[in-house]
């Protein structure tokens, strides 16, 4: 095979991540209008809903039993779930599973939540075929780039995995740290397609002395680390706002957040600093990267992104939690990570430019010195 088509492939390869990695971030936008219209358990089964692969329109097309029929075929498999659990040694957890009675309560059919998650599911069905081309692709270019043909594999397998989690996650009826558990193999799929589509795109142009690259190495592996961690925070901040939203009948907004606990102050409070990080990244970057540079420019619009995460999360808190800026709130969170991960992949290329000048420059003065 040419050079040339070598270059064709990978640019193909690349391309078709960028579509892929968008894609899951449309479905992870869509996921969050999921949550935030409660629709959820529009579906109390799955990868059907209510036994078919094009949903109800009107209860009269349902059984009259429909919600004992569903809550048994739930509670089966929520046992062998938890029979896992016991197996991985979580006692705890598969007693809890065992033992919550309202995880198999059915809610009354309603069309308009049953076509929201039924094109959540139509979503996620796409990103599937996505994932599996991107991996077909990579195998084409797997001996020139095996790394991308690995991280494309893992991606594949993860999404396997995403769709079973998925399943859980409705067969327990939302169970609140399922829902958290199935956010994060969603950040593991993003990192792995930004790499694979930067590895078979060539590294970009970065220049950047290296001690300020490593200062910037770390402080973005420390910006990861807090991101993963906030995203849990907001995780567990939407649970306790969801628990506030049942217990109101899903009326009186203004008062959710408060009672949401104490994990909204610390996820408030932790923003701060985050946001104080990211100002001291872009300060470092202007002050060393290369005017026009991807660094530059990337960590611009890593600090807007960061802007609008706040003022999404700012919005929610003092404006009684618009039901359309829930959704935004966790699309920015997940796009800052996502830049953040590229980001430390344009600094570590930099760095190790540097070294290969370096000791390029080493072997030529030591021919010289000969």
């Amino acid at each position: 095979m040419t050079k040339q088509n070598i270059n064709k492939q990978k640019h193909q390869y690349g391309k078709l991540a960028v579509i892929t990695i968008a894609a899951v971030y449309l479905l992870i936008l869509v996921g969050g209008i999921v949550r935030s219209s409660g629709s959820g358990m529009g579906c109390p089964d799955w990868p059907k809903c209510f036994g078919s692969w094009v949903p109800p329109t009107s209860a009269g097309q349902l059984p009259s039993d429909y919600k004992e029929i569903y809550s048994r075929k739930r509670d089966q498999k929520n046992q062998r779930f938890a029979d896992m659990l016991e197996v991985f040694g979580a006692s705890s957890l598969a007693k809890e599973l065992r033992e919550d009675e309202s995880i198999l309560q059915e809610a009354d059919f309603n069309p308009v939540k049953t076509w929201i998650e039924y094109v959540n599911r139509l979503v996620g069905v796409c990103i599937g075929f996505l994932i599996i081309a991107t991996f077909f692709m990579s195998v084409k270019i797997r001996k020139k780039l095996p790394g991308v043909f690995w991280a494309s594999l893992a991606a594949l397998l993860l999404v396997v995995f995403q769709g079973w989690l998925g399943s859980i996650v409705v067969s327990t009826n939302l169970l609140p740290w399922m829902v958290t558990v199935h956010m994060l193999p969603a950040l593991v799929i993003v990192a792995l397609l930004i790499w694979g589509a930067y590895r078979a795109s060539g590294s970009a142009e970065s220049e950047i002395p290296e001690k300020a690259g490593k200062q910037l190495n770390l402080l973005l592996v420390v910006l990861l680390s807090f991101s993963v961690l906030q995203i849990v925070l907001g995780t567990q901040v939407r649970e306790g706002i969801d628990e506030a939203a049942i217990t109101h009948g899903y009326m009186n907004r203004e008062v959710w957040i408060q009672e949401s606990g104490i994990s909204f102050y610390i996820h408030r409070s932790f923003s701060l600093l985050i946001f104080i990080l990211h100002l001291l990244l872009f300060y470092i970057v202007r002050k060393f990267g290369a005017s026009g540079s991807q660094l530059v420019n990337w960590s611009a619009i890593l600090l807007a992104v960061v802007g609008l995460e706040i003022l999404s999360g700012v919005i929610m808190a003092y404006f009684a939690i618009p039901a359309f800026m829930q959704p935004l709130h966790l699309l920015f969170g997940t796009v800052l990570f996502g830049i953040q991960f590229y980001l430390v992949l344009l600094v570590r290329s930099s760095i190790n430019r540097n070294r290969n000048l370096l000791n390029s420059e080493a072997c030529l003065l030591q021919e010289v010195g000969r």
